[in-house]
């Protein structure tokens, strides 16, 4: 029985001991939300207090993963600068550039399984999260050989990109030991994918926390004790990288909470990947428009009157704006998880809650963090570099900083609301209109045309991603959520009796 690929949505449940126990309180919220004996405001109360323990515990442990992720690749960059200036370019060319290029591809075809193993949970079909995870792998392994051909070809693309051929050289050097850490992308992505559709996500925050450590023994001893420098570097995060996919997948076959899930290796595997590949491709793209918006800018400041301030005092913003991020991230894997498994279960009035719960939680953190941004906005930029110009220029960018954080607030939200609900599509057209039709162009034209140097780049910025969240905004807020759990069950028809699936949309309508 298999939940069609179109409609499947991705969303972490709250974290079960057994499946039963995740359907049950699951249950438990949508019948505090219908239970109309009960005064508005007591039931409001109540469903509240259930949602954000559910919404906590799936979003801290992701929290956790994205930022020890987030770490391992600043770690490596921070010791690859120890050994000299070039070093330190190549890593972070290869970190910020080729490997971006190729973490945001995967990542995002792997929000395909999000969607769809979510759903398949709530709709209690657990065998085929096992199937999804096999799926995309299958799909992401493909991928994964033609994003190899890039890395293999990654010092005649610095070149052809302006780069020197001294720090082209390394920078390859550094991406060919790279070329392993695709392939645990390919496992990974799925696997964590498959684990959060069951809300189990601790685990995964403990395997990351304990690589971490493990990565920073292994990347002293084998880059300054043993020699490999660059190379070694790069070898270590590949090599950590497997350690984390390789972990989690042995969780996986030998935990008793995914014994149902994971059923083995099955042929069923390589069947409906067109469907597949035609989700995943959408929310590549969705994901790779909006990464590569910001990687675009950087290049723009680049070409500004003084590039190396502007390079500096926006990039030491985006890194402050990125860390604060990663807990928005957090809750868009924790929402996303949410909204599939309740679509999956037929409970739109919790799926439609969770949405607004955690739309409110990450604003209200983000606002909090904006707040303090702007008090230590003379201060922040010498915990980077101790430069006066930089520090007033930073010092000016803070207040559209605190803007962006209060917009990231609520956009990676809404974003994982749109996986949740397999909208990846309609969201991909949104990001090219609202980034590359009108963020860049204004962001140009204030910046160049206006002299306003990086805080016109940055205005041109806010005004794309103002305009994605609200365009998010108003279909969230208008979106049916009867309509979208009617049009799930009835999509996923072949799986279940016509009886079943009449029964189940008579009590919607």
């Amino acid at each position: 029985m298999e939940v069609p690929p179109e409609k499947d949505l991705d969303a972490q449940h709250l974290p079960p001991q057994a499946p039963e126990r995740s359907t049950e309180l699951s249950s438990e919220l949508e019948d505090i939300l219908c239970d109309k004996d009960v005064p508005l405001f007591r039931r409001l109360k109540k469903a509240a207090w259930v949602e954000l323990k559910v919404l906590f515990q799936l979003a801290a442990p992701a929290i956790g993963v994205y930022m020890v992720a987030f770490g391992m690749s600043t770690s490596t960059q921070i010791m690859s600068g120890h050994l000299g200036n070039l070093e330190l370019a190549a890593a972070s060319l290869g970190n910020n550039g080729i490997q971006m290029f190729a973490y945001g591809i995967l990542m995002g075809m792997g929000s395909a399984a999000e969607t769809l193993c979510g759903q398949a949970y709530g709709a209690q079909k657990y065998e085929m999260l096992g199937i999804y995870l096999q799926r995309s792998t299958i799909l992401l392994t493909g991928t994964g050989l033609l994003i190899t051909l890039v890395y293999i070809f990654t010092k005649p693309i610095l070149r052809l990109l302006g780069q020197s051929n001294e720090i082209a050289s390394a920078a390859a050097l550094f991406v060919h030991g790279l070329i392993p850490q695709i392939y645990a992308y390919a496992v990974n992505f799925p696997i964590q994918k498959f684990l959060q559709a069951q809300s189990i996500v601790l685990p995964s925050a403990i395997i990351s926390l304990t690589t971490f450590l493990l990565h920073l023994v292994m990347s002293w001893a084998l880059v300054y004790k043993a020699g490999f420098r660059l190379l070694g570097a790069a070898l270590v995060l590949s090599l950590s990288s497997w350690i984390i996919a390789a972990s989690q997948f042995v969780y996986i076959v030998t935990s008793p909470r995914c014994k149902q899930a994971w059923t083995g290796f099955s042929l069923q595997a390589f069947s409906g990947l067109p469907e597949f590949l035609k989700l995943s491709a959408a929310s590549a793209v969705m994901i790779c428009l909006e990464s590569w918006y910001y990687q675009i800018l950087l290049l723009l400041a680049g070409l500004l009157h003084n590039p190396k301030l502007a390079l500096d005092s926006l990039s030491i913003c985006f890194l402050i704006g990125g860390w604060i991020m990663v807990i928005s991230i957090g809750f868009n894997a924790a929402i996303s998880v949410r909204v599939g498994n309740e679509l999956g279960a037929g409970h739109p009035k919790s799926a439609a809650f969770s949405v607004v719960v955690a739309n409110l939680v990450s604003f209200s953190i983000s606002l909090v963090a904006a707040i303090v941004v702007l008090a230590l906005r003379h201060v922040i930029s010498y915990a980077f570099t101790e430069g006066e110009d930089v520090a007033k220029a930073v010092s000016e960018l803070c207040p559209l900083l605190a803007i962006s954080l209060i917009l990231n607030g609520v956009q990676p939200v809404l974003s994982g609301v749109a996986v949740g609900c397999g909208w990846q599509a309609f969201v991909a057209y949104v990001n090219v209109g609202c980034y590359y039709v009108v963020g860049i162009p204004l962001g140009s034209l204030l910046g160049f045309y206006f002299k306003l140097d990086a805080k016109g780049i940055w205005w041109g910025m806010i005004g794309g991603a103002l305009m994605q969240t609200i365009i998010l905004i108003w279909v969230t807020c208008r979106t049916d959520w009867n309509k979208e759990v009617i049009n799930y069950l009835v999509g996923g028809k072949s799986d279940e009796t016509v009886g079943e699936v009449g029964r189940k949309v008579k009590l919607l309508v």
